[in-house]
């Protein structure tokens, strides 16, 4: 199943996924519940501010693409909302962990979603988060996450998950418009500086000595 969510529906979608694990007795969620777990402030990146109406439409979204079902409450008055995230992608516990944390917080190392993971799945290892996201990404119907090209000075790479689309493939390091050259490293910048100053620092003192020798009788 291949579908592509706005950025609201990952938020709600990840929302849900979460609750309905760390705090199943107040799951499935209301209209209420579910605006007020995509705009905390705690694990989420970015921090968001959607008002009520932002957050049905992306119900509404999720709901036709067979994402969620709608429930009534015990009272029969107020409709909730139950995520099937794990039934429409075939996932195990451990995927699902890993999907929802990337939904949540954005593109994170193996290290980070090990550590921050543990409401929602219990990893043995970082080498148990690697195994998981590699199965993720060997998908035949096409891979729910991918790693990200690593930057000059990172030492882990970055997952991503691909619900929003597949991500922009740039060349490790390559910023800027094509045909611009990139940026100096930091060193090179802080001697060219450097330079600069010392240069600077020159004329001055050959402007003061200049000063003093017209003041001299």
């Amino acid at each position: 199943m291949r579908v592509v969510l706005t950025a609201e529906e990952v938020r709600v979608l990840g929302s849900l996924v979460e609750k309905s694990v760390t705090t199943p007795e107040y799951y499935p969620l209301s209209l209420v519940a579910v605006t007020a777990a995509c705009n905390q402030k705690s694990s989420r990146d970015p921090v968001v501010a959607y008002e009520a109406p932002r957050v049905e439409a992306a119900l509404h979204g999720l709901k036709e693409k067979h994402l969620l079902w709608v429930v009534s409450s015990p009272e029969g008055r107020v409709p909730k909302y139950k995520h099937r995230f794990r039934e429409a992608f075939d996932l195990s516990e451990a995927e699902q962990a890993l999907l929802c944390l990337l939904m949540l917080r954005g593109p994170q190392t193996p290290g980070e979603l090990k550590g921050r993971g543990e409401r929602l799945f219990a990893f043995g290892s970082t080498e148990e988060v690697e195994a998981a996201l590699r199965e993720l990404a060997q998908r035949e119907e096409g891979p729910l996450a991918v790693p990200l090209p690593r930057r000059p000075g990172q030492k882990e790479v970055r997952w991503m998950h691909t619900f929003s689309g597949m991500p922009a493939q740039e060349a490790p390091g390559a910023e800027g418009c094509e045909g611009e050259a990139p940026p100096p490293p930091l060193l090179d910048r802080l001697g060219l500086l450097e330079e600069e100053v010392r240069d600077l620092r020159s004329r001055v003192e050959a402007l003061e000595a200049f000063r003093r020798g017209l003041e001299e009788p």
